[in-house]
């Protein structure tokens, strides 16, 4: 195992988390990671730690295909279509990933439908169990197999190197803490270690605000920065190597799922453009009554520190600027919706389609453009805040989705015409998350009791074998 490896890359996700060393971990080879429980830096920074923890107050769950059914045809047959739920604070992501139906109801080790790469943007101890079993190691199997290992929410050793003499001194030492990411921005011309300070602030919120997929026999994270990191050079990319996440439950279209491209959007807005990094919006400097300065590590509305965040580069007033935003937001959901409208009903007359006796070589053309239509149309929505970070890149992004819809759908009319169809394709009642559900035919009630037990009987064990390893640290 490379010790330097361990000390110098690899990632998690964003938080800048200010905190001290903690007590080391040694795992059976001698090699140190860093702490992975959050609890351990409190002493020595809690102000940093004690930001950190109010992330606890994001807690309201909101229930994105609830309010947006369409997104529940659009997901016909991948997991996103049984649940979607907007993100939370930091201090959530483990109880997140564990309700979610998306992960199911394991029953051990070996059951479930998720890979073990769906909690790899979830915890500190990723890395930790990177550091001591290996990539491979970490990655082969299901996502239930080390549900005991996975304990700490995303936190201080995600994006901090909090075992070094730097970070001792009061330093924020920045890390990446798996390799993964270290390739990526590799690929991309901007390996960590010869990043300026504000790169590498934005790449460590970048190991898990990005768009990813699982590639190979375990499963592995991958970024698809191989071409570039735009949508169309992450859609060439894809296509080359003839990927797909699922194929559509509807329209059979072999489909992509984009994941949450923030730090791709934000390279190609405004923002990014300029040099303004996440944690000067979402992490500012704050200066207390006794003139000391810490990093707040209370992700969220840069508005709740307007003082601290806008103001340092904007001359508007809050009211102003809060107006601009409410604009380009509405125009964002407008473009989302008109993209939405035309991508669904694609999917139905592609179902007609067949029905009536379509060939594969009759919709392989079809099925491409709708695949790209939902691909941008999804890069665009699933980057949060995208309307604040790089509000041109959405529509832009949105309008060549409504393109691709538009073609999808010309020439499945023509192709309905052929086969004696000329009435317009008549559409379910998906009027509500439920009947989305229903007109997919999907068993919500088997699924809610499977994650039900899986949280009464698996989840406490692993939180009791969890319990006893950390009290040996």
């Amino acid at each position: 195992m490379n010790k330097q490896w361990i000390k110098h890359s690899a990632a998690v996700l964003g938080l800048i988390m200010g905190a001290t060393l903690g007590s080391s971990l040694v795992n059976a080879a001698d090699d140190k990671f860093d702490d992975p429980r959050n609890e351990t830096f409190e002493a020595n920074h809690p102000d940093q730690f004690h930001t950190w923890k109010a992330t606890s107050e994001s807690s309201e769950l909101e229930d994105a295909l609830e309010g947006d059914p369409n997104m529940v045809i659009m997901w016909a047959g991948y997991g996103f279509a049984k649940d979607y739920n907007k993100a939370r604070g930091h201090y959530y992501a483990l109880d997140d990933v564990r309700q979610t139906l998306r992960t199911g109801g394991p029953t051990d080790e070996n059951t479930g439908p998720m890979p073990m790469a769906c909690w790899s943007c979830k915890s500190p101890d990723v890395g930790r169990v990177i550091a001591e079993r290996g990539e491979d190691g970490y990655f082969e199997g299901k996502w239930a197999r080390l549900g005991a290992e996975i304990a700490n929410p995303i936190g201080c050793s995600d994006c901090h190197d909090t075992s070094t003499e730097e970070f001792k001194n009061g330093e924020p030492a920045l890390k990446l803490t798996k390799p993964y990411v270290e390739r990526a921005m590799t690929a991309i011309g901007k390996p960590f270690e010869d990043m300026n300070r504000l790169d590498q602030q934005a790449a460590v919120c970048g190991q898990c605000h990005v768009e990813y997929y699982f590639t190979g026999p375990n499963k592995s994270v991958k970024f698809p920065w191989d071409m570039g990191t735009n949508v169309d050079e992450m859609e060439q990319y894809y296509d080359a190597l003839g990927f797909k996440d699922w194929t559509h439950g509807v329209s059979k279209a072999p489909m992509l799922k984009a994941q949450h491209p923030e730090y791709e959007t934000w390279r190609d807005g405004i923002h990014g453009k300029n040099n303004v990094v996440c944690t000067d919006c979402h992490m500012p400097k704050v200066t207390k009554e006794d003139g000391t300065v810490y990093t707040d590590h209370k992700i969220g509305n840069p508005f709740d520190q307007f003082e601290d965040t806008c103001a340092n580069c904007h001359t508007q007033s809050k009211d102003t600027l809060q107006g601009i935003v409410s604009t380009r937001k509405a125009q964002v959901l407008n473009m989302k919706l008109t993209a939405e409208k035309h991508i669904v009903a694609a999917h139905f007359e592609a179902k007609a389609a067949w029905d009536a006796g379509a060939t594969e070589s009759e919709m392989e053309d079809i099925l491409q453009d709708i695949r790209h239509a939902q691909w941008r149309w999804d890069y665009a929505i699933a980057s949060h805040g995208v309307h604040m970070h790089a509000p041109e890149v959405a529509l832009e992004v949105l309008g060549t989705a409504v393109d691709h819809a538009s073609d999808a759908r010309t020439k499945l009319a023509r192709l309905l015409a052929t086969k004696g169809i000329t009435d317009p394709i008549a559409l379910p009642d998906i009027s509500s998350k439920e009947k989305a559900q229903q007109a997919l035919g999907m068993p919500m009630d088997k699924m809610n009791e499977e994650k039900q037990h899986f949280l009464e009987t698996l989840v406490p064990q692993w939180e009791e074998e969890a319990e006893k390893r950390e009290a040996t640290y």
